[in-house]
């Protein structure tokens, strides 16, 4: 029995929570996500590169021009990297906080691997595909027909699976991190039709681009936000070793992120034949999405209040804090876009670019690696990863890239848009800019080798244990606890 089940209460005494996670889902998902976290920001680099060599890789092949990779490097983080380490952690999380098995569909003890392998076979498939010009067009939405298939059909069941276990669980309070889950599992599984069949195929004009920048935002706000907020909710508290700072908070945060974000998408359409209407409820919905951000930046922080004097040496942690650091400044640039005032200068400038990296990989992606970090070790019966100075140096690297790349890429875009303002010609802006770019490539670099560095990690984790002879049976995790510290 694990250590955790000798403290638990109420209908959940005497439960083993290792027991109860399939581990091999958990590391197959989790494998994906590696690779993912290799190739995807790699490619990243890659085409970073072009702005300042623009010629480096040939001239002659379209496949290797800027249009055609790009949307390998965003859907290849988003749906690879991102999402594969997010359903990973769920299998593990969601049975802990339940007290049950997640549920199999026809008793097929495989079900949650083979799902695995579909969904990576068919974004491979995607991925490969879009430098042939296989492309819908819609940004965060390329993927071709016979890739978005899979993708919404295991999302489709991982939503059933987790639903399922959810109504099964042992207590019937829910804990904040199963709220987000739901809801991010529902709404993205109604916006994959939305984007995967009925968009690309049956809306066009100017109502194409409107729905375009709902369903863009849905991936951003209604998947990847939510998912976040899982992973960090339950890893945060467990992490250090203290309880949620307030459940209240978090659940002004899960309401008014439902209520504010699925109007949120028009604003990048703002002067644009969209009813003016629409614009107007976007840009008030965007700033009103300061509410969710500061109960989530308080509720992390104050969770944290009294662990600080072991934070250095607590790795997981340190992701967790510092993808929050990240959320409050990427989501402060992002309300601020909203403003037909400052959308002036920023729009179509570096200054997007500097927000979706923040956010996206700053926060979410970086939220997923300290569960990665926490969990991992957990897999292979460890009590902490292979090298400890490794992985601050990967945390150092990937910390110094992101915010490098953030300040660089906010200073570039405000000097390109108020140059475009004033008349400046547009090739003068784009010499300006070279040395940003040269520096947005290193901060890249940065932040791939950090990644690199945790991925040999990881995997000297896992290869360590094999060596060493030790079962990879977890030990105890934590669970986190409720809001005021346990029950009695």
């Amino acid at each position: 029995m694990s250590e955790t089940a000798e403290v638990l209460r109420g209908r959940f005494a005497g439960v083993d929570l290792d027991a109860l996670v399939d581990w091999r889902v958990v590391r197959t998902w989790l494998y994906w996500g590696m690779f993912w976290l290799m190739v995807t920001p790699t490619i990243g680099v890659i085409i970073s590169s072009l702005f300042t060599f623009p010629d480096y890789l040939g001239t002659s092949h379209l496949q290797l021009t800027f249009g055609r990779l790009r949307p390998v490097h965003v859907n290849g983080v988003i749906m690879g990297a991102f999402s594969n380490l997010f359903i990973g952690e769920c299998y593990y999380l969601v049975p802990r906080l339940c007290g049950v098995r997640v549920y199999v569909p026809m008793q097929w003890s495989g079900f949650g691997v083979a799902a695995a392998w579909v969904w990576n076979i068919g974004l491979m498939a995607g991925l490969i595909s879009l430098p042939f010009g296989y492309n819908h067009g819609l940004e965060a939405g390329e993927l071709p027909l016979f890739s978005e298939i899979p993708l919404f059909i295991v999302t489709a069941a991982a939503t059933g699976q987790f639903l399922i276990t959810i109504g099964q669980r042992l207590e019937p309070p829910l804990y904040v991190a199963l709220w987000y889950l739901i809801g991010a599992f529902i709404w993205t599984t109604l916006n994959l039709i939305l984007g995967s069949f009925i968009l690309p195929y049956t809306i066009s004009g100017i109502n194409s681009a409107a729905f375009h920048g709902l369903y863009i935002h849905y991936i951003v706000g209604l998947w990847i936000t939510p998912a976040g907020y899982v992973l960090i909710y339950y890893f945060l508290p467990v992490s250090v070793g203290n309880p949620l700072y307030a459940h209240k908070l978090s659940l002004v945060g899960f309401w008014s992120l439902a209520l504010f974000y699925p109007f949120v998408g028009i604003h990048h359409y703002l002067y644009s034949p969209i009813a003016d209407w629409a614009e107007t409820i976007a840009i008030v919905t965007s700033m009103l999405l300061i509410v969710p951000v500061w109960t989530v930046v308080v509720n992390f922080f104050g969770t944290v209040n009294g662990k600080w004097s072991g934070f250095g040496k607590n790795l997981p942690a340190k992701f967790l804090i510092m993808g929050t650091i990240m959320y409050l400044f990427g989501c402060f640039q992002g309300s601020l876009e909203a403003l037909r005032s400052i959308q002036q200068p920023t729009h179509f400038s570096d200054f997007v670019i500097s927000h979706s990296h923040l956010t996206v990989f700053g926060t979410f992606v970086v939220w997923a690696i300290g569960g990665l970090v926490y969990l991992w070790p957990r897999v292979w019966g460890r009590e902490q990863l292979w090298s400890w100075t490794l992985g601050n140096w990967s945390f150092w690297l990937i910390t110094a890239g992101i915010s490098t790349m953030g300040l660089v890429l906010t200073a570039a875009g405000l000097q390109q848009g108020f140059a475009w303002m004033n008349g400046t010609e547009w090739v003068d802006t784009v010499v300006w800019m070279r040395p940003y770019w040269v520096v947005r490539t290193f901060s890249g670099i940065s932040m791939d080798t950090g990644m690199s560095l945790l991925v040999i990690n990881l995997m000297m984790t896992a290869l360590a244990t094999s060596a060493e002879g030790v079962q990879p049976l977890p030990r105890g995790g934590g669970t986190p606890l409720p809001a005021g510290g346990p029950a009695e």
